[in-house]
C-alpha cells in the first residue's frame, strides 16, 4: 500500500465498539472483497471490503475476520490470511506474515486460510447467533456476487438450522460516527485534493483536454501517497457540465466554456469529495458569475444546517426553498409559474435534480441511516448545483463537512471557492 502504516489502536477500538453490539453466544464473520477479473489473466486493482478494513486495517485479498462473543467479558478475535509461497512471492510479492498482520490489526490470533474450515466449524457449532455481512446500501444496484454472498450460501448449506443475523445495521451505525483518527485520515485526503486543485487551476486554458486535467490530478495524488481517485473523476466542459455523472473526460475545453470538476483523492481507503466549477478562459462571464454566486449562497446556507439534530429530509426541503428563490432571481421561472406548477413535477427539478448531501468515509457514499437525525462526528458532503442545459451551463460546488457540537467544521475550508479566488489562481 502507498499510505503510511496506520495506528492499529484504531482497529482495536473499532472491534471493541463492534463486540459490544453483539449478543452473547454469537459469532460474526467478515470476508475480504474479491480480486475482480478483466479479461485473459488480467485483474482490476484490488479494493478492500470497507467493513473488514474498518475492523482490521488489513488491506489484502483472501482475508477473513471472525469475532466470537461468549459473554460480556469473553471476546475472541481470529484473523485468517492467504499464506505466501515462493511462487506468489516472486510473481505478486510477499503477502502479510502473521507478525505483520498483528502489527496492522492488533489481532493476536492469526491463522492461514487452510486452517479456517476446521476452526470455524467448531466455532459456529458452539454459538447460538450467527452474524454474516453483505453489501447493504440504499444506492447499490450491483448484481455481482461477493465473497460474503458465496460464504452465506455455504453456511446455509452446511448449517441449515442456524439462523443468520445481519451485521450490516451494526456496522452502519458504528461507521456513521468517525473517530478522531478517521477524521485525521479524511482530512489528509482532503488536503491532497486541495493540492490537486491548486496544481490544475493555473494550467486550465482554452484548448486543454479534459483528460489532461485528469492526468495532472492523478500525478499530484500519487505523489502524495494516495492510491488515486476515490471515485471516477468528472471533468466536464460546456454542455457536459450539466451531466451529473459525466466520466468520459475526452473533450477539448473551449474558450467561453464553463468547466465542472468533481474529484477527490483517497488516502488509506478514506475518501474525499470535491467539486469546483471554473471558466476555461479564466474569467467568469456575467451570466456564469450570477449562477456561480447563486450556488455558492445556497452552499453556505446548507453547510450551516449540518448540525446535531438536523433531519436530512427537512434539510433538503429547506435547500429546495433556497434554490427555488435563486432560480427565480436568475430568470428561469417566476412565482406565477411556481403557483401553477405540477406538484409531482416541480419546476426546480429541471435545474436542481439531486440531493444536497451524503455521508462520507471509507466509501464516497458512506453507510449510515439518514432517517436518523445528524450527530456530532458524522461527515457529509454539501453539494448544491444549478444545471441550465439550454445554456450549456452547469455549476456545482462541493465541500466535505464535519458535524460538531458547535459550528459545522469544513474539512475543505482552505480550498478556494470564492469567485475572485478562483480567477486569481487561474491567472497565477
Amino acid at each position: 500500500m502507498k499510505y503510511n502504516t496506520l495506528d492499529y489502536n484504531l482497529f482495536i477500538q473499532n472491534r471493541n465498539l463492534f463486540s459490544r453490539k453483539l449478543e452473547n453466544n454469537s459469532i460474526a464473520i467478515f470476508n475480504s472483497n474479491d480480486v475482480m477479473p478483466t479479461n485473459s489473466d488480467g485483474n482490476m486493482p484490488f479494493k478492500q471490503n470497507s467493513d473488514l478494513f474498518w475492523l482490521t486495517g488489513v488491506d489484502q485479498e483472501e482475508s477473513v475476520l471472525i469475532i466470537t462473543k461468549h459473554n460480556n467479558t469473553v471476546v475472541e478475535e481470529l484473523l485468517f490470511l492467504k499464506e505466501t509461497n515462493e511462487h506468489i512471492a516472486i510473481w505478486e510479492g510477499a503477502k502479510l506474515t502473521k507478525e505483520k498482520a498483528f502489527q496492522n490489526s492488533g489481532i493476536k490470533k492469526v491463522y492461514w486460510l487452510s486452517e479456517m474450515e476446521e476452526i470455524i466449524e467448531r466455532k459456529i457449532t458452539d454459538c447460538k447467533n450467527l452474524y454474516l455481512n453483505k453489501n447493504t446500501h440504499s444506492r447499490s444496484t450491483s448484481k455481482v456476487q461477493t465473497r460474503d454472498d458465496r460464504y452465506r450460501e455455504y453456511i446455509a448449506t452446511k448449517f441449515p438450522n442456524k439462523i443468520i443475523k445481519e451485521v450490516a445495521p451494526i456496522m452502519h451505525e458504528l461507521r456513521f460516527i468517525k473517530s478522531d483518527i478517521e477524521l485525521e485520515l479524511i482530512q489528509h485526503a482532503c488536503d491532497i485534493t486541495e493540492k490537486g486543485l491548486r496544481r490544475i487551476l493555473p494550467l486550465i486554458k482554452p484548448g486543454i483536454m479534459e483528460y489532461e486535467i485528469e492526468a495532472e490530478l492523478m500525478h499530484e495524488f500519487l505523489s502524495n501517497r494516495s492510491a488515486g481517485f476515490a471515485y471516477q473523476p468528472i471533468i466536464g466542459a460546456g454542455i457536459d457540465s450539466c451531466v451529473l455523472h459525466y466520466i468520459d473526460n475526452n473533450k477539448k475545453c473551449l474558450d467561453g466554456d464553463i468547466l465542472l470538476m468533481d474529484f477527490g483523492a483517497e488516502y488509506a481507503n478514506y475518501a474525499s469529495d470535491l467539486t469546483r466549477t471554473v471558466p476555461v478562459n479564466g474569467r467568469f462571464s456575467s451570466r456564469q458569475s450570477d449562477v456561480y454566486n447563486a450556488v455558492l449562497r445556497v452552499m453556505k446556507e446548507a453547510t450551516n444546517m449540518l448540525r446535531p439534530g438536523t433531519d436530512h429530509k427537512q434539510m433538503q426541503q429547506e435547500v429546495i426553498k433556497l434554490m427555488q428563490e435563486e432560480l427565480i432571481n436568475l430568470g428561469l421561472f417566476d412565482m406565477h409559474d411556481v403557483k401553477n406548477q405540477d406538484p409531482k413535477h416541480p419546476l426546480y427539478k429541471k435545474y436542481f435534480m439531486h440531493g444536497t448531501s451524503h455521508s462520507l468515509g471509507l466509501d464516497v457514499h458512506d453507510v449510515g441511516d439518514t432517517s436518523t437525525p445528524m450527530k456530532s462526528g458524522m461527515v457529509f458532503t454539501c453539494e448544491p448545483g444549478i444545471y441550465i442545459q439550454e445554456e450549456g451551463l452547469g455549476i456545482r460546488l462541493e465541500n466535505d463537512i464535519l458535524v460538531t457540537d458547535g459550528n459545522p467544521h469544513d474539512l475543505m475550508r482552505n480550498i478556494p471557492v470564492e469567485l475572485d479566488e478562483i480567477e486569481t489562481l487561474m491567472h497565477n
